[in-house]
Order: C-alpha cells, then sequence, then structure tokens
C-alpha cells in the first residue's frame, strides 16, 4: 500500500476561467494519486520518479466558481488524507467567483522550520504555524486567497541541530561543506522538516501558495558576483550542490507555481514525466540552468481577477560581469517589462514579487551602489579588490547592487503607473532582510506615477536578528545616515537614483505576515506579528498595522 510522504499542497487556483486546481504530493512508492472533492469535481495524476522519491502534480477539474469543497486524497485507491485522528478541519478548495475583484494575499520570507512543539523555540513563534491555528478555528471568509512566500522556504547552509545529527550519520561532517546539505537526498530532508510540521502541512493543503528562491534556498549570498562564482565553482562540492538545490526547487517549489497550460508545453516537465526514472533528465536540466540562466525562467506571472502578480527571480536570472551587471539578464528584464504593459487597464494592482528589496534603508542603498561602483574600476585596482571583499563580507547585493537594474526598475514603475489605464497600485513585495518596513518613493520633484507605488517588506516568517543589525537597519533610515550615504555616494562617484524615498512604516521586528486586502481599486494593508500569549503560553496573531494604501490621488478608490 502507497503511503503519503509529503504534502498535499494545494497550489494553483484558476482565477480566469475557473474550475481548476493543482495539488502537489509526494508518495512513498509509484503509484496513481487522486484527488477527490466533496462536490465531484477531481484528478488523477501517476506519479514521477526523480533520485528515488515518487511525485505527482494532479489537476483537479470541475470545480464550481464561487464555492469552497472539502477534498480527500488517494493513493492507489486508498485515503490517505485528511490524517486519521486530524485536529484540523478538513482540507478544502475554493474556486473563485467568476468576475471576482476582491482578492486577500498574504506575505513572507525567511522561515527556520519550527521545532518540535514540545521544544523551545529560541526565535519565537513561528508566523505560519501561527496563523495556521488562527485559521483551523476561524470562520473559512478569513482565509488569505494566496500564501506568496518570498525566498528562504528552507536553509540548505544553516541547519537544524536535528537534521545536523542526521547529516553525521551519512558522511563526515569535517569535510566541506561541513553541516550544510550536499545532494538532492539531503533536499528532501530540508523539504521534510519544514512541511512535515502539522500546522504548516494543513495551512498549505488549504491555502494556494506562490513560491520563489532566494540565496539560503541554494547558499548565502548565492550568485554575488562573477568572483564568487569562480570561487564556488573551484571548490569539489559546489557543483553537487547548486545542481541539487536547483533540481529540487523544481520539484517541490516551482513545478506548482505553473499553470495547467504552462505545464502542457514544459518540456522538462514532460521528459521527467515520460520517463520511468526522471532523475538524469532533471540533473542535465539542472545544470544547464545553472551554466546559463537565460535557458530557463524561474519568473512567472499569476493574474487573481483584477490583480496582476509577477514574481521575479532576482538570484538566478543575474549578469555579473563588473562592466554591465544587471539583477536580470536582458530575455528576464524585457519579459518582466512585457507582463507589466501587457493589457494595460486590465488590472487594478500590480504586486512585483521579488525576494531582495527595491528600496533599502537609504544608508544601505547608497553603500550598496557605492560598493558596485568601487568593484567595476570607478576608484582603481585597490578599491576594486577591496569592494569585492567588503560586497561579501556584507551581503551587499540588492537591487542598489545592480544600479542600471534598480533605476529600470523606477522606470518601468512610472510607466506601468502613469496614464490611462494605471493601476491603483504598484506594490513591491520582498523579504530577506529580516523585519518589515512599509517605503514610498517620489520621483524627485518631477511628476510621480497616478498609481500608489509602494515598497512592502516582511521578513522573517520564523527567523532572527541580532541587536546590531537591528540598530544598523534604524540607523540606515536616519538623517545621520543619510548623510552617510550621501559621502559614500559621492566618494563612489555614483550620482543620486532617478527616485528619493522614505519610509512610512516600521521598522518592526519579529515573526510576521504582511496582508493585502484588494477589492476593486482599494487597497488595504495589515502586518500581524506572532507573538506568545500572557504567561508564554498560546502564541497567537497580533496586528501591529493596518493602513489603506489607495489614497485621494487615486479618483477611483473605493471600500465597497
Amino acid at each position: 500500500m502507497a503511503g503519503l510522504r509529503l504534502g498535499p499542497l494545494l497550489r494553483f487556483v484558476d482565477w480566469e476561467a475557473g474550475g481548476t486546481a493543482t495539488v502537489w504530493v509526494e508518495a512513498d512508492r509509484a503509484c496513481t494519486a487522486e484527488v477527490r472533492c466533496a462536490d465531484g469535481a477531481g484528478g488523477s495524476a501517476p506519479t514521477f520518479r526523480v533520485a528515488d522519491h515518487f511525485y505527482a502534480l494532479v489537476l483537479v477539474t470541475g470545480l464550481t466558481p464561487g464555492t469552497t469543497t472539502e477534498y480527500e486524497v488517494l493513493l492507489d485507491g486508498d485515503r490517505v488524507w485528511p490524517l486519521e485522528h486530524s485536529a484540523f478541519p478538513p482540507s478544502t478548495i475554493t474556486s473563485p467567483e467568476a468576475g471576482s475583484t476582491a482578492v486577500t494575499v498574504s506575505f513572507g520570507s525567511c522561515r527556520w522550520a519550527a521545532p518540535a512543539a514540545e521544544d523551545h523555540d529560541p526565535v519565537g513563534p513561528d508566523a505560519l504555524d501561527t496563523l495556521a491555528s488562527r485559521l483551523a478555528t476561524a470562520p473559512a471568509s478569513e482565509r488569505p486567497d494566496v500564501l506568496l512566500l518570498l525566498g528562504d522556504q528552507v536553509y540548505a547552509d544553516e541547519t537544524s541541530e536535528s537534521t545536523r545529527e542526521w547529516l553525521a550519520k551519512r558522511r563526515d561532517l569535517d569535510q566541506p561543506p561541513g553541516a550544510e546539505v550536499t545532494d538532492y537526498e539531503e533536499y528532501t530532508h530540508l523539504y521534510d522538516e519544514s512541511w512535515l510540521d502539522p500546522d504548516v502541512r494543513w495551512l498549505l493543503s488549504t491555502v494556494p501558495s506562490c513560491m520563489i528562491f532566494d540565496d539560503h534556498d541554494l547558499i548565502d549570498d548565492w550568485n554575488t558576483s562573477a568572483a564568487w562564482v569562480s570561487d564556488m565553482r573551484a571548490t569539489d562540492w559546489w557543483q553537487k550542490r547548486v545542481t541539487s538545490g536547483l533540481m529540487s526547487y523544481w520539484v517541490y517549489q516551482h513545478l506548482g507555481n505553473l499553470t495547467p497550460a504552462e505545464l502542457e508545453t514544459d518540456e522538462t516537465y514532460a521528459a521527467v514525466r515520460s520517463s520511468p526514472d526522471g532523475t538524469e533528465e532533471l540533473r542535465a536540466f539542472a545544470t544547464k540552468a545553472d551554466l546559463d540562466p537565460a535557458c530557463v525562467r524561474w519568473s512567472y506571472r499569476r493574474d487573481f481577477g483584477r490583480t496582476r502578480l509577477l514574481m521575479v527571480d532576482s538570484r538566478a536570472a543575474r549578469v555579473l560581469e563588473e562592466k554591465s551587471r544587471a539583477m536580470l539578464d536582458p530575455g528576464e528584464a524585457g519579459w518582466v517589462r512585457e507582463q507589466a504593459l501587457d493589457r494595460k487597464g486590465s488590472y487594478d494592482h500590480l504586486l512585483v514579487g521579488t525576494s531582495l528589496p527595491w528600496l533599502l534603508p537609504p544608508l544601505i542603498h547608497d553603500a550598496e551602489s557605492w560598493n558596485a561602483a568601487l568593484c567595476r574600476g570607478e576608484r582603481g585596482e585597490r578599491w576594486a579588490r577591496l569592494g569585492e571583499k567588503l560586497r561579501r563580507a556584507a551581503d551587499l547585493e540588492h537591487w542598489a547592487a545592480f544600479p542600471d537594474s534598480f533605476e529600470e526598475l523606477a522606470r518601468l514603475f512610472a510607466e506601468t503607473g502613469t496614464g490611462e489605464g494605471a493601476p491603483a497600485t504598484v506594490c513591491v513585495l520582498s523579504g530577506d532582510v529580516h523585519h518589515a518596513y512599509v517605503a514610498e518613493p517620489d520621483w524627485r520633484g518631477k511628476p510621480g506615477p497616478d498609481a500608489h507605488v509602494v515598497q512592502l517588506t516582511c521578513s522573517p516568517v520564523h527567523n532572527s536578528v541580532p541587536r546590531s543589525m537591528r540598530f544598523g537597519f534604524r540607523f540606515g533610515w536616519s538623517r545621520l545616515g543619510r548623510r552617510l550615504g550621501h559621502a559614500l555616494a559621492r566618494h563612489g562617484r555614483t550620482g543620486r537614483p532617478p527616485v528619493h524615498w522614505d519610509r512610512t512604516g516600521g521598522p518592526w521586528f519579529g515573526n510576521q505576515l504582511m496582508t493585502l486586502h484588494l477589492r476593486g481599486r482599494a487597497a488595504h494593508l495589515r502586518l500581524d506579528q506572532a507573538q506568545m500569549g500572557d504567561g508564554g503560553v498560546g502564541a497567537r496573531l497580533v496586528t501591529v498595522d493596518e493602513r489603506e494604501l489607495t489614497t485621494a490621488r487615486d479618483p477611483s478608490h473605493s471600500t465597497g
């Protein structure tokens, strides 16, 4: 009898034509996975094999728009989900009502797997666990329509004590890379550790999710510079690591991001499914993706009624040559522009998901653009060598470290947000920096876009930030911090960026999630933090900030 090893994860739910969804599962042997819904909808798919693991992405059809239905998962005809004696309600699929303009989006990034319930959690309660606990007892109307996980879903380079003990039974941890993961099997252990958490497992089975990687999914500062890549490729362990990381990302995260139409035309998906063992097909794909990032697109688009999401890969698609550094290669940048401008006027809100914030604290922005100038030789060879050392030591590799890409994004937001058909909001959703804040740009005295452009940064979901870094982030927004940043900019001869921005909320520190309630052209933002109850018992989500994002600048703003 086949058993359910991991999942189910509810991934894609159709907001356009309605009636379809995808559910991802991992079984412990080859079998046929089936999803049966209480209203008669359903679907089935045979598993495909990768490195002696068995997966299926089941296309569910026949859902009735505007309804919510419970579902169960069967493997070779035997029911394996819901789990027996589960404390959680049945998992459900909600098919949006045709023509709906209302969508609720929750997002965050950076999640260490929560320890077992009986263990002390040194970084505080997990925001996803806490969200699951709340939703399990809340009306279905309070559930997010989609959960965006903006990077560092697993930490390949910062493993838990229990994972280190497991790794030590497989190999000698005194040999590089030590207690970091090395191969596909070890990556599967990370996903088990993270997604077998009972609260998160139920949450991901009933709230659709969209995901994108960040550096820790592979390694800290992944693709920082050409010199960094060269140094990593000189080791005897990196190639296996990056190949296994991309293979596992494709299986566990990327496939579920795609629409059924995209899956039908995906050559790698077809090759892996048609093979008795798709390991070599997937390994060849991942190897090529690492060596030639332009051959694959990890970015994707999803439309939720009149809200458009562009999830942008800000890690693998980089151009790293110092004289032509770019966050996105030309093909990727062109794709983002094309998707943002496609059928302008057909959406009311543009969400740009990028794991790395576009707008950082000003001092950090200026430090990164200064460092980029040094590294490309603006101040000579000695400064360039120092710049590379600083870049790696201080993680100076956000959008600001790719100045041309930063400015290109500013121009795109101005163009997208201006004129007939402009959306009410352009929201840049990011994580990575282990605190939350709201920042708003202006175009330095020039008429700004008609849309309200805003940077919304929310991190971590479950992690920590040292006190020294908290001070640094706060100082980065201060008047003195700005002055220091201006001095660095003058030394680097960087000039001023095309936009000026101010922090209008935060910084907030803690395990947290942001939620956008979008209805028509109205946009409401809420930040919730996971906090322990009185006496250290019972975590709960506490709202620490709420605000309207649509203002008088948007004449069609409504609250209906």
